[in-house]
């Protein structure tokens, strides 16, 4: 079974932590005088968004490698829905505008992406994730 390790560790003279997955690294904050919060970078609902969204735009280039579809541009907004107290994600958006680059349809590589998605079929176990495409 496939495994990855992520790491966070705080800043020091913060309440914030960097975490690096490789040679990637992300940081993680509460917003602005929030529970010692310095907005000093994303909150975990933003990271949710940006796991589901950012899955997603890479599942559509692989989808499209595959398919032999050259895609020109990708537009993707992902809403998360919290609710309750503590806050639970509810439910996630994604509005997506794909175009190939010889203005082919794409239908087929966004449903495809749709049925491979780690992130997004992964929350969807817990939450419904909508995929809405090209409007």
């Amino acid at each position: 079974m496939p495994t990855m390790t992520i790491q966070l560790r705080s800043i020091p003279d913060t309440q914030a932590a960097v975490g690096w997955a490789g040679g990637h690294t992300v940081v993680v904050d509460r917003p602005d005088g929030k529970a010692g919060g310095m907005g000093l970078g994303f909150n975990g609902g933003e990271l949710l968004g940006l796991a589901i969204g950012g899955c997603f735009c890479n599942d559509l280039q692989y989808v499209a490698h595959d398919m032999g579809v050259r895609l020109a541009s990708i537009e993707l907004d992902v809403t998360v829905a919290l609710e309750g107290n503590p806050l639970l994600a509810t439910q996630a958006m994604m509005r997506i505008a794909v175009t190939a680059a010889d203005g082919a349809d794409v239908t087929g590589v966004i449903r495809r992406a749709s049925e491979i998605s780690t992130v997004a079929n992964s929350v969807r176990r817990s939450f419904p994730v909508q995929i809405v495409a090209n409007d």
